[in-house]
């Protein structure tokens, strides 16, 4: 609404299928459910405009009318003797500020891994879009890029040229990313509800850049946000670009209007839900307390990168019951936060934005 309060919201799932031994999107039940709900929205709240919004780890390939292949699961790991062939090819930290992360984390590395084992998808390809590019082309839109998603730890972005990576123009994907077009520009419109109204497709945005974005107009001087989610990721403007170490999950994200923005981030949603064992209620002061005071702690890490990548996670103490895990594990993901704030330099007004799922 106008005071900036949710009016509506659905949740689903992505169903994930094998498909050439890729763990692959069901991309048609994921499109009918959002589809529903935006004739739901349009049908209960009148809405005049769509967006997409998306984490930073996913591509689509795509002709004039379909994916050429389906999308991929970005939690999977390529074979060992492709990783070893794509992974020689990625350009260095100095040029994209895109650390070499696992599995799918920066999606230049699986974009890689599809050309090497299926190239014929990427032939077929007359596009290849980010995530929300993705969506909003699917729901009516034209076929654009973005740049927040591009500079979002994929490989594919140099933020200080302000352009393609070396890593596009070697592999040749320069003539299939689509013209730029700044996020919330409107690239087409569909009709949908009852009544086919008539909706503006708006071009799709990185996640926390768009949090960024919203504070950033505020007018709210200096600030760090910390966007949470499955990922929690921390974004301070103002740290030199020279005190980021790709060891650590610390990278260069990219503002909607190409600048360069210091970012530290970690899979905090995921390792709140791992610790807790999928704790969903409200957590009291006083069991928080009772874990301070007992010594029962979490130390790192519950998932894949993160500020403490080479360290497998652990529990520390007696046996906590089932709210004084969810309290152990709520004080651990406060606690790396407060070591990203650290790292990324942040002396200025911290900005918490979301929830852990």
């Amino acid at each position: 609404g106008q005071d900036g309060q949710i009016l509506d919201e659905r949740r689903t799932q992505p169903s994930w299928i094998r498909k050439g031994g890729f763990s692959v999107l069901d991309e048609p039940a994921l499109h009918d459910w959002a589809a529903r709900a935006i004739d739901d929205a349009v049908d209960t709240h009148g809405i005049e405009g769509l967006m997409v919004s998306g984490h930073g780890c996913t591509f689509a390939l795509v002709d004039e009318a379909a994916l050429t292949h389906p999308i991929l699961d970005y939690e999977q790991e390529p074979p060992a003797e492709i990783a070893a062939q794509i992974d020689r090819r990625i350009p260095d930290f100095a040029e994209t500020f895109s650390p070499r992360l696992p599995l799918g984390f920066n999606y230049g590395r699986h974009m890689l891994w599809l050309k090497e084992v299926e190239p014929g998808a990427f032939a077929a390809a007359k596009s290849i879009l980010g995530y929300p590019q993705y969506w909003s082309w699917r729901l009516g839109g034209r076929p654009v890029s973005e740049v927040s998603y591009l500079g979002c730890h994929s490989h594919l972005w140099a933020p200080r040229k302000r352009d393609f990576s070396s890593l596009v123009d070697a592999e040749g994907w320069r003539g299939q990313m689509p013209a730029l077009e700044r996020a919330g520009a409107v690239i087409g419109e569909q009709r949908f509800g009852q009544a086919a109204k008539p909706v503006a497709i708006h071009n799709g945005v990185h996640d926390s850049n768009a949090a960024l974005h919203a504070y950033r107009r505020q007018q709210l001087g200096s600030v760090t946000v910390v966007s949470t989610g499955t990922w929690v990721v921390v974004l301070n403007p103002d740290c030199p670009l020279d005190a980021l170490d790709g060891e650590r999950d610390m990278l260069v994200n990219v503002d909607v209007d190409g600048g360069p923005v210091p970012t530290i981030r970690f899979m905090g949603g995921r390792e709140f839900a791992t610790i807790s064992a999928g704790w969903q209620g409200a957590i009291a002061p006083s069991s928080i307390q009772r874990v301070i005071d007992a010594g029962i702690m979490a130390l790192p890490s519950f998932a894949p990168g993160g500020p403490m990548p080479h360290r497998r996670g652990e529990l520390v103490g007696r046996t906590p019951n089932a709210e004084e895990r969810a309290a152990m594990a709520l004080l651990y993901v406060a606690l790396i936060v407060d070591l990203c704030l650290e790292l990324i330099h942040s002396d200025n007004t911290v900005i918490i934005d979301g929830g852990l799922n």
